[in-house]
């Protein structure tokens, strides 16, 4: 529709300039033959005009939904899922072999049985952790004070001194792990999944006996360790582990859950029996 106007202009100036060329010849000639002949080469011209107008247009609206076109297929390939992970991924320095090392090395004779993969659209998180400093200059006063006294609770007091960068952590991806001893009791590590910096490591405050009794007696029994559960899946999924933790399935057989992202970015989730090594069950997210 937006061709109409532009056919009409294009055409009817070259119609009258035609005509007004015509008109001049003419009269030049003196000759009522000659008019009628330049009518006829007017006519002729002007058709001709037209004709080449006519194949002009088609190629000026061919050629901009091509290129429209193309574009959209591309940003099509992901999912919004797949893109957050691509983005998430793409950041990371510290695998998790090494971020598993680092935690617990973090408790002394402490166990790995949870590690996740944090990163960028943790809102919960930012909104726990930033919402003192960016809601404005009185809370920025106060905010250094909440922080000094969490690092009482812990010996990383060190780290509390760097106050700065955990609040830039929060901007950044993380790894998140929970380290239990051998009696059950549950500790919370994070660590900066860029530079490999423990942020905070502090007990888990909020565990009863009966939470600590049931990790004690999860990691009695899985014999096999997170990364030789993580070997077993990336073995049948090639890719990088995002997430593991051990827990019970519907059957109530203790299993490591590893959480595979493979270079197309979908996640695979495998089951892998911790005391067996083998893969019970496998769920890939298309999303």
């Amino acid at each position: 529709m937006r061709f109409e106007p532009r056919r009409n202009k294009t055409v009817s100036p070259r119609t009258r300039r035609l005509r007004v060329t015509g008109g001049a010849l003419c009269a030049a000639a003196l000759a009522a033959t000659l008019v009628t002949g330049c009518g006829q080469d007017s006519g002729d011209e002007t058709a001709a005009a037209t004709s080449e107008a006519a194949k002009v247009l088609p190629n000026q609206t061919t050629s901009p939904s091509g290129s429209v076109s193309g574009s959209p297929s591309e940003t099509a390939q992901l999912t919004k899922d797949q893109a957050e992970r691509k983005e998430l991924m793409s950041t990371v320095k510290v695998t998790f072999d090494k971020a598993a090392t680092t935690a617990v090395g973090e408790v002394s004779g402490g166990k790995l049985t949870d590690l996740d993969l944090e990163g960028l659209d943790d809102e919960d998180d930012d909104d726990a952790t930033g919402s003192p400093s960016p809601t404005g200059s009185p809370t920025g006063g106060t905010s250094p004070s909440p922080e000094g006294s969490a690092s009482p609770s812990g010996t990383g007091s060190p780290s509390g001194t760097g106050s700065p960068s955990p609040s830039g952590s929060s901007t950044s991806p993380k790894w998140v792990a929970e380290v239990v001893e051998e009696d059950g009791t549950a500790h919370n590590v994070t660590i900066d999944a860029v530079s490999g910096a423990v942020i905070d490591s502090a007990p888990d405050a909020d565990q009863s006996a009966s939470d600590k009794q049931e990790l004690a007696d999860q990691l009695s029994k899985a014999t096999q360790t997170p990364q030789q559960a993580a070997k077993v899946a990336t073995d049948k999924k090639p890719g990088k582990v995002s997430s593991i933790a051990l827990d019970e399935n519907d059957s109530n057989v203790l299993v490591w859950q590893v959480d595979v992202v493979s270079k197309d970015w979908k996640k695979t989730t495998f089951d892998v029996d911790a005391a067996k090594g083998t893969i019970t069950d496998e769920q890939v997210d298309n999303d």
